[in-house]
């Protein structure tokens, strides 16, 4: 049985890791002449139990194909890709199948202690390779030959949980609006009676689910705005994306949406506010930006006292405590959520949040992404088809 060796060219310095690893695999050596296999192995080979404690399958395929050059025999149905190795002179498969990674063995029965040494053989080159791994990723990403995760989907449930949550919580607020809760108590002559109402407390909890709603709303939006950025265009490398998310929040948006459209301009000025006197708020401890933390000693009794926004002035104001008032900027919230999905962005909202892909950097180069967003029925093809891809994969239904 012979399999050929491929090398992957590597920098010098990394020579000694390729050659440190190739050590660490011991006996484990690519197929030869001299292998023996029984007749129909590549077939016919079973799982171990030993295979099933393999590192993670690309680790595996990295070290073996990538660093080390074994032969990689190709997919096949319900196999990923298949590398043959020697042990001992002795057949073995290490391959990835849909229900994972293995090592696969003429006779398990009879082989399960080769296939642990084997195990344990890759699991020593996998941990000297480590600076392989680093160099393969960071070349990947220069070449921006990435995915970016989609997790618009899951953020975006959030907020509409905490919102239902918020209006349950306020209906029944107002539904026991009038309600007093009457308790008695005591001895004779020392009796005792306490009033309670329990819309206030629910008020109260229905404000803090309002609050989550909107410190949800914009998670969910520091997220999707990159996601739309990269599908219009606006962002074509690994890096642009990696420095879009360390910005501000109203750098993302201004990548999503077109301010010199009034609408978006509109709901950028209206988010701003919602921003900084409700979200940043919280953020920041109830101190501020804005935070009324501290009370101005006066003739007058205690003064609510504005802490400084860091880009202001660096005075002390006067101010008034913030109301809290979530309803208002929930509504305002929603309004924007129809208008994101409008217009040119509708096509978007068929890729992100209906399809739940990831977004493919090598596919805003090729152009691929650019036709898509023409139009929603461009998308709805589009995202159909990649979405079979990704789950013929998944299957290996090669």
């Amino acid at each position: 049985m012979t399999a050929s060796v491929m090398r992957t060219d590597l920098p010098p310095e990394l020579e000694a890791v390729r050659n440190v690893a190739r050590r660490a695999l011991g006996p484990v050596t690519p197929t030869t002449d001299n292998t023996k296999a029984d007749k129909d192995f590549l077939f016919k080979a079973k799982r171990t139990e030993a295979g099933r404690k393999l590192p993670a399958q690309h680790l595996v395929y990295f070290v073996l194909a990538d660093l080390l050059g074994f032969k990689n025999l190709g997919k096949f149905e319900k196999v990923a890709w298949s590398i043959p190795v020697d042990f001992n002179g002795r057949a073995f498969l290490i391959e990835h199948r849909k229900f994972g990674v293995g090592v696969f063995a003429h006779d398990p029965a009879t082989e399960e202690a080769d296939a642990e040494k084997i195990v344990n053989h890759i699991h020593k080159a996998v941990k000297v390779a480590r600076p392989f791994f680093d160099w393969l990723a960071g070349k990947a990403v220069e070449d921006s030959s990435v995915n970016v995760n989609n997790n618009s989907t899951a953020l975006f449930d959030r907020f509409e949980y905490f919102v239902e949550a918020h209006r349950n919580k306020a209906k029944e607020a107002d539904d026991r609006k009038g309600e007093r809760v009457v308790k008695k108590g005591g001895t004779e002559g020392h009796s005792w009676e306490s009033i309670t109402y329990p819309a206030m407390r629910l008020r109260t909890e229905a404000r803090w689910l309002g609050l989550a709603a909107i410190e949800a709303f914009f998670s969910w939006t520091e997220h999707v705005l990159i996601h739309i950025g990269i599908l219009s265009g606006g962002m074509r490398t690994a890096g642009d994306v990696a420095k879009l998310a360390e910005a501000d929040w109203a750098t993302k948006y201004k990548s999503a949406l077109d301010l010199a459209d009034p609408a978006s301009k509109d709901f950028y000025d209206r988010l701003l506010v919602v921003r900084k006197e409700l979200r940043n708020f919280l953020a920041h401890g109830s101190f501020g930006k804005q935070g009324e933390a501290f009370s101005f000693h006066s003739s007058a009794g205690a003064v609510p006292v504005l802490l400084p926004d860091p880009i202001g002035s660096r005075k002390f104001s006067f101010g008034q405590h913030l109301s809290f008032d979530v309803a208002g900027p929930i509504r305002t919230i929603e309004e924007f959520i129809g208008h994101l999905w409008s217009g040119p962005r509708a096509p978007a909202e068929i890729y992100i949040q209906r399809y739940q892909l990831p977004l493919i950097l090598t596919m805003v180069a090729d152009g691929s992404y650019a036709q898509a967003m023409a139009s929603p029925e461009e998308m709805e093809q589009f995202a159909h088809y990649l979405a079979g891809r990704f789950d013929q994969a998944t299957d290996m239904d090669w």
